[in-house]
């Protein structure tokens, strides 16, 4: 109950929600376009080359040629600089400009479960990524601590059981998969409040992984680390938990033959933006990484363009 009610005076305190009526600016905009359909786009600048920097030259990187003129800086706009520890500053603060800047972010949709199998949760986390492929290991972040009491319900499940299943969010569930960040108390099954459907057919964990997901993997507990609040210090205020994939689960029609890729045209994944806002992938284009050698010329190729760092007294 205690982590419940913290969540809530945490959404209270950092205002997510920026319309005094959701509901009524939710009307004002066009409907879902369900025909909007994924697509593959040109690069901004097919014919850019090495040096030639930024595409858009109001952001003040210059012209292609060298350093930024004079001309070009003085038209672009200034940066601020930004003490996340300045006094007065509010940590929360620092999350709203965090997450509004580091976008857009995979979420994680958890499914955990209690030490005695009787409790079981399924929340989404957009403080997670993947960090390498052999072993497969993911990092998800938690706005908590390990305390008992203050830990939320997906971390302590995490610390008593040690186990996860990791389903990416579609478009076709994200609904369901918002409401799951209700703060309901610990014991209330966020399965029931989503309608999605558990599956207990894992292989390598107890846990659920949810019917409606295209892509899961279940996944064990490496590591969790706690972090000190520099707001509050001696207080610890978020974990980080590793976690290293076990076996991975997809859709027959979302994955080719070889079960090494995952069709984004059914996989259709949503990210986390700010606020309360999300973002559906529906345009990609590609761009190969170039080969220093073959592309740039080596250490002739690169002795060619003009350096954009001061010389050293």
């Amino acid at each position: 109950m205690a982590a419940a009610g913290n969540t809530a005076k945490w959404e209270e305190q950092i205002k997510r929600n920026p319309h005094p009526d959701f509901n009524k600016v939710q009307a004002s905009r066009p409907p879902w376009d369900a025909t909007s359909t994924f697509r593959y786009t040109q690069t901004a600048k097919p014919d850019w080359k090495f040096g030639d920097g930024a595409n858009d030259k109001s952001s003040g990187s210059g012209s292609g040629s060298g350093l930024v003129s004079d001309s070009e800086l003085a038209a672009s706009p200034g940066h601020v600089s930004i003490d996340p520890y300045a006094p007065g500053r509010p940590a929360g603060f620092n999350y709203k400009l965090l997450i509004s800047a580091i976008v857009p972010r995979p979420i994680a949709f958890l499914s955990t479960r209690s030490a005695d199998g009787l409790t079981t949760n399924l929340a989404p986390f957009s403080y997670f990524q993947l960090v390498a492929h052999d072993p497969p290991m993911f990092v998800i972040g938690f706005t908590s601590a390990l305390e008992a009491g203050r830990a939320k319900d997906s971390v302590r499940n995490l610390l008593e059981q040690g186990e996860c299943v990791i389903n990416i969010i579609s478009e076709s569930f994200i609904e369901a998969a918002n409401s799951t960040s209700i703060n309901a108390p610990y014991g209330v099954s966020e399965w029931d409040v989503s309608g999605l459907n558990p599956v207990y057919d894992c292989e390598t964990v107890t846990c659920a992984r949810v019917r409606e997901a295209i892509f899961s993997v279940e996944g064990k507990v490496e590591s969790l680390r706690e972090f000190e609040s520099r707001a509050t210090p001696g207080r610890k205020n978020a974990t980080m938990a590793t976690i290293e994939g076990t076996r991975f689960w997809a859709r027959e029609d979302a994955i080719n033959d070889e079960r090494n890729i995952v069709d984004p045209r059914v996989l259709r994944p949503i990210s986390r933006l700010g606020g309360i806002t999300y973002g559906r992938l529906t345009e990609a284009f590609e761009l190969q990484r170039p080969d220093f050698e073959k592309d740039l010329g080596g250490r002739e190729g690169a002795a060619k363009l003009e350096s954009k760092h001061p010389a050293a007294n």
